[in-house]
């Protein structure tokens, strides 16, 4: 007797008389609603006033692998979440005031390891 190929049988299955009854579900296919980012790498935050007239800046430094089109996307980006004024000088982002915690929030949001560095 000849059986076709999709039901073939191989011989004794060992799997064939497991149970799987009270093991947790296994994961579904459908993709879960918080994906972790990948981490781009670790970015340095710091609050700076010495050479600034007694103004306080907030400069985020060390990234690694990025443009200057990029940066500049994310300083607009803290800009307007801050409402102040921002630039990006020498491969650093500098926003004006101390805005640390929103700027690591938006830096998390963009896949970075934000770290509170110095002052």
């Amino acid at each position: 007797m000849h059986v076709p190929d999709d039901q073939q049988s191989f011989g004794n299955n060992p799997f064939g008389s497991l149970n799987s009854a009270g093991l947790p579900p296994g994961p579904t296919d459908e993709p879960q609603a918080v994906a972790r980012k990948k981490s781009r790498g670790r970015v340095d935050i710091i609050r700076q006033k010495a050479g600034r007239g007694g103004k306080t800046v907030t400069v985020v430094t060390n990234f690694v692998g990025i443009g200057l089109p990029e940066k500049e996307k994310l300083a607009k980006q803290m800009q307007k979440t801050c409402g102040t004024g921002g630039t990006v000088k020498e491969g650093r982002i500098e926003i004006q005031g101390d805005k640390r915690e929103e700027v690591a929030r938006i830096l998390l949001d963009a896949g970075f390891r934000p770290v509170f560095a110095g002052g």
